[in-house]
């Protein structure tokens, strides 16, 4: 299997809920690149770190109009640019990422804490220079909904064997405990693999706590897997 992209006639849908989806553009890639949309409570649609597919907008236009489209993480530029593009919306930035605006063609709109009038809110999970490593995370209270780009993650090269949900293979020696602890989740949506819709806040927790208990089962598999 390919680790990014690959041929496809259409996404794979994972993650649906009453105000939201989400879905895997590429099914077989290793990678497991995910994408999500979001209903605000003002009722728009916000579009997070997306990967482009044949009949997106079809998928979209079950849960209402675009509003805007949200990055996740500073590598995560994907296909942001085209879906805003393509729904005359621009793509949001937390104020405090730098070093993206100008490598995406679509206007950028710069905001602080929360988007738009959606009560979605947002946090920072990490802002590093070595290595590079700008994120947010994104909170519904209302919808019980969290979602982490990058620093979580449920494809294979996350996890170890027998964990739902892992820790980010470069971030198991310092887990961003501070950063997520606070949150009781229904959901844990991520940017790399299909969500944890049950026991969600749980096993958030054990992510955290076995973080570094697990590192020689999760490089192990991550070996295994590079090797293969």
């Amino acid at each position: 299997m390919p680790m990014k992209g690959g041929d496809t006639d259409g996404y794979r849908e994972i993650d649906r809920w009453d105000r939201g989806v989400g879905w895997i553009a590429y099914p077989d890639e290793e990678m497991q690149r995910a994408s999500h949309a979001l209903v605000g409570d003002d009722g728009g649609v916000w579009v997070v770190d997306p990967v482009d597919a044949p009949d997106l907008d079809d998928l979209l236009a079950e849960f209402g109009d675009v509003v805007g489209v949200a990055l996740g993480l500073d590598r995560h530029k994907r296909d942001a640019a085209a879906v805003a593009t393509r729904h005359e919306v621009p793509v949001y930035l937390p104020r405090w990422m730098s070093g993206v605006e100008r490598e995406l063609d679509a206007p950028v709109k710069r905001y602080d804490g929360e988007l738009g009038d959606s009560g979605i809110e947002t946090f920072k999970v990490r802002d590093s220079s070595l290595p590079r490593w700008q994120e947010v995370g994104f909170v519904h209270p209302e919808d019980g909904t969290l979602l982490v780009p990058e620093a979580v993650g449920t494809a294979s090269f996350f996890c170890a064997p027998g964990e739902r949900l892992g820790i980010h293979p470069v971030l198991r020696p310092l887990p961003p405990r501070r950063a997520l602890r606070g949150h009781d989740p229904e959901r844990v949506l991520v940017g790399h693999g299909a969500g944890v819709t049950t026991d969600a806040a749980a096993t958030l927790r054990e992510a955290l706590d076995d973080a570094r208990r697990n590192m020689p089962g999760a490089y192990g598999q991550m070996l295994r897997e590079l090797l293969s």
